[in-house]
């Protein structure tokens, strides 16, 4: 029977958070009237200390509804009719948008999510408040 390399697995305690990896010096230019997102990261751990699984967190980070914007085009909020009040959002913000918005691509290995300005359900000024695992994961701040 072959053995897995567990030699090479990373340490649940070593998996990879928001803060470890910062976001590419280069971002690609955004066209238009679109908005560059880069998802939360999800939690490690359900609240009774089980680690959840590297599959698992990586596929529900593009189920997460919450991203922080890294980028906006030139054109996004630049329609007086549509936003009279102005922009919905700036770079550095987080926002929340639904489940199955945009298009999610990997760019240097980071996870992105580009969406345009009018799919920007609502502004969030302290992330850690939603809980986009609806209970799961443990409180404590893992990203």
């Amino acid at each position: 029977m072959l053995q897995p390399a567990l030699d090479r697995s990373k340490l649940n305690d070593e998996w990879i958070t928001e803060n470890s990896i910062p976001d590419p010096e280069n971002l690609p230019e955004i066209p238009g009237y679109h908005i560059l997102v880069r998802p939360m990261v999800i939690r490690n751990k359900t609240k009774g200390g089980v680690f959840i699984p590297n599959k698992f967190q990586e596929d529900m980070q593009y189920l997460t509804t919450i991203g922080r914007v890294v980028e906006i085009g030139n054109l996004a909020y630049k329609d007086k009719e549509r936003f009279p009040a102005g922009p919905w959002c700036s770079k550095g913000d987080y926002v929340c948008y639904a489940k199955h918005t945009g298009q999610k691509f990997l760019y240097k290995g980071i996870r992105f999510i580009l969406m345009y300005d009018d799919q920007v359900l609502m502004k969030i000024s302290e992330p850690n408040d939603i809980d986009p695992m609806y209970g799961l994961t443990a409180t404590t701040n893992a990203a």
